[in-house]
């Protein structure tokens, strides 16, 4: 990739390879924002507890490191993981919290669980467009460089170049996505996965999208009947 000239005659960092972090923090505080307005019989412990690391975690990384690139230090990937870490352990909960309401047959309106299956399925893409960012190609602290990993996932731009601009790479919007059709479809649509871990992802995100849809959806529709 070409890098423009500094004012002093050097060379200026080539800034494609920049990833700005902004969207992926954009989308954890969607993520925070949706589980604190859960029903409390959904979420795990005391409300605050998640909500208050995920966003110590999403503010002190945005501001630090507000974009990622191949020098971030170990200490900054670290905590990118386990923001997506938490993100996904609180949605789990919830989700598996919801589902034994429903299977135990907890006093709870059909409303209510109309309204907290979509909170759930919406951090459920979020989440899950997270790890397909952080991951896919050795994640946006090397993807774009020369020596990148293999990729995950065979975007169109990949198998048809001639449809996209030169030094094209996919940004957290494309991950994002690729998360909302695999949750809607049921199965990868567009772009394709190519390694073991990416299918298990998206074969983790179509199962719990499954049992949020059909089975909470489902119950909530005979309760409103």
């Amino acid at each position: 990739m070409a890098a423009e000239d500094d004012e002093e005659g050097g060379r200026a960092p080539d800034r494609t390879l920049r990833e700005p972090r902004w969207p992926a923090s954009l989308a954890v505080a969607a993520s925070i924002l949706l589980y604190m307005t859960l029903p409390e019989k959904l979420i795990l412990g005391p409300g605050w507890v998640i909500p208050s690391l995920e966003g110590a975690l999403v503010v002190a990384l945005t501001l630090t490191a507000p974009y990622r690139h191949r020098e971030e230090q170990s200490l900054v990937q670290f905590a990118s993981l386990l923001l997506i870490v938490l993100v996904n352990v609180a949605n789990v909960a919830s989700l598996g919290l919801l589902v034994h309401l429903v299977v135990s047959g907890g006093s709870v309106s059909g409303r209510t669980l109309i309204y907290s299956g979509i909170q759930i399925w919406a951090t459920l893409i979020l989440v899950f467009a997270l790890w397909y960012w952080e991951l896919d190609r050795g994640g946006p602290t090397i993807r774009g460089h020369p020596d990148q990993r293999d990729p995950d996932f065979l975007f169109p731009q990949m198998a048809t170049p001639e449809l996209h601009q030169p030094e094209w790479m996919p940004l957290f919007p494309d991950y994002l996505y690729v998360s909302f059709t695999n949750s809607t479809a049921f199965s990868p649509t567009d772009t394709l996965p190519l390694t073991r871990r990416a299918k298990m992802l998206m074969l983790g995100e179509a199962l719990a999208s499954i049992t949020t849809i059909v089975m909470v959806a489902g119950r909530a529709v005979n309760i409103l009947k």
